[in-house]
C-alpha cells in the first residue's frame, strides 16, 4: 500500500503532500522535511530506494525520482514493488507532462486541483487504480470537457440574468 506521496522542490517546499495514512499535520511536515533530507543529500547517481526511514510509518521505504527541480517520493509497504513503483512515478509523471504540456514546478502550483484529480485517476486510497496513461488521459480530458461545459453554462446563466432586470 501507498502510505503517502510527495513533491517537494530542490529547495525542500513541498508542492504537493497525499497522505492514505492518518497522520496530523505537524507530523506531516515533520515527515516531509525528513524525507527531504534524505534524498536531497543522495547524488543521482545513487539508487532510488530508501528502506525504514519514516518512524511515522512501521515498515515502509522510500521509491523516489529526481525530475529537474522536483523530486516525486513515494512511502509505501515493505511489500510493495520497487520497480512497480518507479514504474508508477513515471506514469504519473508522463500523464502531467500530457495534461501540461512539458510539466514545470508553476504547473504544480498554480493547477493543483488537476495535478491532485490526475493522481486520483492513477491512486485512491493508497491502492493503485490505473496504470495505462491511454486511460488516464482520456478521465482527464472527459472531466475537462465537463469543467468547460458548466463554464459555458454558469456564464449563459450569468448573461441572461443582465439582460433581465432591463425587461419588465
Amino acid at each position: 500500500m501507498i502510505k503517502a506521496i510527495i513533491i517537494v522542490n530542490n529547495h525542500g517546499k513541498p508542492r504537493l503532500t497525499k497522505f492514505y495514512t492518518e497522520v496530523d499535520e505537524e507530523q506531516q511536515q515533520s515527515i516531509v522535511r525528513r524525507i527531504f533530507q534524505q534524498v536531497a543529500q543522495r547524488p543521482d547517481s545513487f539508487c532510488n530506494y530508501l528502506e525504514g526511514s519514516i518512524p511515522e510509518f512501521e515498515s515502509c521505504k522510500l521509491i523516489y525520482r529526481h525530475y529537474a527541480t522536483l523530486y516525486f517520493v513515494f512511502c509505501v509497504d515493505t511489500q510493495e514493488s520497487d520497480l512497480g513503483i518507479l514504474d508508477l512515478i513515471q506514469v504519473f509523471v508522463e500523464a502531467l507532462d500530457k495534461c501540461f504540456e512539458n510539466v514545470c514546478e508553476l504547473d504544480l502550483i498554480f493547477h493543483s486541483d488537476k495535478v491532485m484529480y490526475v493522481l486520483d485517476e492513477i491512486i485512491m486510497a493508497g491502492m493503485v487504480l490505473e496504470t495505462n496513461i491511454i486511460h488516464i488521459l482520456q478521465a482527464v480530458n472527459d472531466q475537462n470537457k465537463l469543467h468547460a461545459k458548466s463554464v459555458k453554462v454558469l456564464s449563459s446563466n450569468q448573461g441572461a440574468g443582465k439582460r433581465r432586470p432591463g425587461a419588465h
